[in-house]
């Protein structure tokens, strides 16, 4: 029960508060700690040592997330039991991110819907990496629906997973990996040996929750009343197109639910670049999507959370023992 109580307690917490800017966010000292560990791999590791570096990043950030955080929960739980189940059940809502990700799209829906574009393309751009001055309502549209598509694996589904197997310090450990890949994950000059490790590393920890958001946005298409039967079929077309090995299964998913294409040139930092398309162009895309698109986002948060207690429950409580 106590388990249970945790999970649902995080899922609750994420849903109600997500993550006001008043709270320090253990996110910021992952990140502080990985430019201050790169910083010091650079003055050791010579530049042809990179590579092999490159392993200490994932293993000192991860190991030493889920250490401190196993520490600390054992801390309070010799202070009392409460305190370590309230602090797992705060710490796991910090590694997920329902409400921020909805928000975040209905930032620009409403931008949109108020005929904003400029505000809705500077909404966009605080969310994704491309360039969206230059952008038209159709590919804000389209921005925003991949984000928040993709972003269901890496901010609600896999954080959850690892916190059903090991509690708040997996889902931390997954947390600092993740937030590995966005600083250090990048194939150009800079990081392509220090940050090999890091981005292979993510890419493993969401092969298969990015496969299993991929069934579940099915089965919220089928609950919705959208087309599941398209989400599947996009998802065997057009999953493996993408150049992540996990982004096209929610993004194609959501693609054929909703009967757009997504995918098509983005820019960045002043050069395009071609993504493969998902989705058949049923209808053009509508503001109406980014709401469609969270609606999917709650659908499947929702189940996996659900499925995930019923695991708990199966399970006796003792999943996390």
């Amino acid at each position: 029960m106590t388990a249970i109580l945790i999970l649902a307690a995080a899922f609750v917490i994420d849903l109600l508060i997500g993550d006001p800017r008043w709270i320090p966010h253990p996110v910021i000292g992952m990140g502080k700690a990985i430019k201050r560990l790169e910083a010091w791999i650079r003055r050791r590791f010579q530049p042809e040592s990179l590579k092999k570096a490159g392993v200490l990043l994932p293993v000192l950030v991860a190991g030493g997330s889920f250490i401190l955080t196993w520490l600390l929960l054992l801390l309070l739980g010799w202070i009392h039991p409460w305190l370590a189940w309230g602090a797992e059940a705060v710490l796991i809502a910090t590694t997920i991110a329902v409400k921020g990700l909805k928000d975040a799209g209905l930032e620009v829906y409403r931008h949109l819907v108020q005929g904003d574009l400029p505000a809705a393309r500077s909404g966009l751009g605080m969310i994704v990496g491309r360039e969206t001055s230059h952008l038209d309502e159709p590919e804000v549209v389209r921005g925003t629906v991949e984000t928040v598509a993709e972003n269901i694996v890496d901010a609600v589904i896999s954080p959850l997973l690892y916190a059903l197997i090991g509690g708040a310090p997996l889902a931390m450990a997954y947390r600092a990996v993740n937030t590995l890949d966005s600083m250090v994950g990048y194939k150009n000059d800079k990081y392509i040996h220090l940050g090999w490790a890091s981005a292979r590393l993510d890419d493993i920890a969401n092969w298969i929750p990015a496969r299993l958001t991929a069934l579940l946005l099915m089965l919220s298409a089928l609950l919705l009343g959208l087309d599941y039967r398209s989400a599947f079929r996009m998802v065997r077309r057009d999953a493996r197109k993408h150049p992540s090995p996990n982004s096209g299964f929610p993004e194609s998913a959501v693609a054929g639910a909703l009967g757009i294409r997504l995918g098509g040139t983005n820019v960045y930092h002043g050069v395009s670049s071609f993504r493969a398309y998902m989705g058949d162009a049923k209808r053009p895309m509508e503001a109406r999507d980014i709401r469609l698109t969270n609606r999917l986002l709650y659908t499947v948060s929702v189940m996996f959370v659900v499925l995930s207690l019923l695991a708990i429950w199966g399970a006796g409580g003792t999943l996390w023992t």
